[in-house]
């Protein structure tokens, strides 16, 4: 009973609710086939969402991320441009090294400069679009210019579903194991919970912060090259303003602003809940642009639903300890 009042299974009915309500008036919305697409358009939120989670859990924020993904993405496809047979594994590979690289910046100025991290991902958001200006001067790369294989693996289908589909449930998969079972996961949270006490338990608070935005930043930059191929064309503002959707997908799927408390499953549902509702607005013929409103207003109503809840206790990482009391 207490799972079914968890944030986690409240979303979950939320995300029910929506859709059943939508289909009310289109039933083909629940339709297998566009529900696959729902998915699979909400997957690189997913992977945004979940490295957001791991820096928001250690009490920083990464507002670079989208930025990130641009350059990563523009990146990865002039590579293409100018070496069309190369592997899709190597381009793998290289969004991998070069999203981490990026997010090791942010975390080596939190780390041992002491920079806030909202001033350091500010700067670096601003940075990193500004290369990819100075790399192309401002000109786009599209389609006809990007190889076939380049931009045909991400929509490739297995099991009726596209590889970027499949790829937003390998990273949640990973995450949910690496949180719950790795000593990293629960550094991470012990960070988050409290700083002091897990200095004095012997973790590195600075160094795990590093960590978690070299996690982000590895997650970022393979979303900019599944994003980039899989719509086709690059250019500098592509992912504008993303980043304040996938702080959303995660308040609102319960991970504390304060750090120490969010689930995987939570934040996965919450970036759930903006695809299937950014995917029902066209559909209830209303304009894309109340979507951005209507995801302030969720974060509002999200964050108030915390406040009413009362801080999380965070998450219990020693509970052979606590039981010993």
């Amino acid at each position: 009973m207490t799972y079914l009042k968890s944030r986690e299974a409240l979303l979950f009915g939320a995300i029910i609710f929506l859709m059943s309500l939508v289909a009310t008036r289109f039933p083909g919305f629940i339709a297998p086939d566009n529900l696959v697409a729902v998915f699979t358009d909400t997957s690189p939120l997913m992977i945004l969402a979940i490295g957001q989670m791991v820096v928001i859990l250690t009490r920083c924020i990464d507002l670079s991320v989208a930025a990130n993904l641009a350059l990563t993405g523009m990146v990865c496809a002039m590579i293409n441009v100018a070496m069309p047979d190369l592997p899709i594994g190597v381009i793998l590979a290289v969004s991998l090294v070069m999203g981490a690289f990026l997010g090791a910046i942010n975390g080596i100025l939190v780390w041992k400069l002491n920079i806030p991290p909202i001033v350091v991902t500010l700067g670096t958001m601003t940075i990193f679009r500004g290369i990819i200006f100075l790399l192309t001067e401002g000109k786009w790369i599209n389609a006809h210019e990007m190889s076939a294989h380049f931009t045909a693996f991400p929509r490739a289908s297995i099991l009726g579903m596209p590889i970027l589909g499949w790829f937003g449930i390998v990273v949640a998969l990973v995450a949910v194991i690496a949180m719950a079972r790795t000593t990293l996961g629960r550094s991470i949270y012990a960070v988050g919970g409290n700083p002091h006490a897990a200095v004095y338990t012997g973790i590195n608070v600075g160094r795990t912060q590093f960590y978690a935005f070299v996690i982000s930043g590895m997650l970022a930059g393979l979303a900019g090259y599944l994003w980039i191929a899989r719509y086709a064309v690059a250019y500098v503002d592509i992912a504008g303003g993303f980043e304040l959707e996938v702080v959303a997908a995660c308040v609102i799927g319960g991970v504390s602003i304060a750090g120490g408390a969010g689930t995987v499953i939570g934040t996965l549902l919450g970036a759930l809940f903006l695809g299937v509702v950014k995917n029902a607005l066209p559909v209830v013929d209303i304009s894309p642009f109340w979507q951005l409103a209507i995801s302030g207003a969720a974060i509002i109503i999200a964050v108030a639903f915390n406040a009413q809840s009362g801080r999380s206790k965070g998450r219990v990482i020693l509970k052979s300890a606590e039981h010993s009391q």
